[in-house]
């Protein structure tokens, strides 16, 4: 199944919201989700982000895909114009996590590497 997530990165803090469902119900990971028949990965992004986090962005480049059991994940790089983000959907919580810290949550499988490869965080 075919499914999109938003890196955002803004004053040195990346967007995490911690899931409410399976996979990964209760860690952090990068909002998004499933994308809808007859629709583009891009409006899928903006979709899942004003569902998620009450946020309106736009979608940039694909950073790169993960698979999670049975999904294909496709990471796109985005940008917030506007809204005021809140955990939505089936997003428990949310919060912007400086670089830095993102070792201090419980990040889902795989996003530690995933962000390390797309150099969005440093080693």
């Amino acid at each position: 199944m075919r499914c999109v997530g938003a890196v955002i990165v803004q004053d040195g803090a990346l967007l995490l919201v911690r899931r409410g469902r399976p996979p990964g119900e209760g860690l952090w990971s990068i909002p998004g989700g499933r994308v809808e028949p007859g629709e583009t990965d891009h409006a899928a992004v903006i979709r899942e982000l004003a569902e998620e986090t009450a946020l309106t962005v736009e979608p940039g480049a694909l950073l790169g895909s993960v698979r999670i059991g049975p999904y294909d994940v496709f990471d796109y790089r985005a940008r917030v114009l506007s809204g005021e983000a809140r955990a939505g959907d089936d997003a428990a919580d949310l919060r912007w996590v400086p670089l830095t810290r993102l070792g201090d949550l419980p990040l889902t499988d795989g996003l530690r590497d995933a962000l390390l490869l797309w150099r969005v965080i440093d080693g």
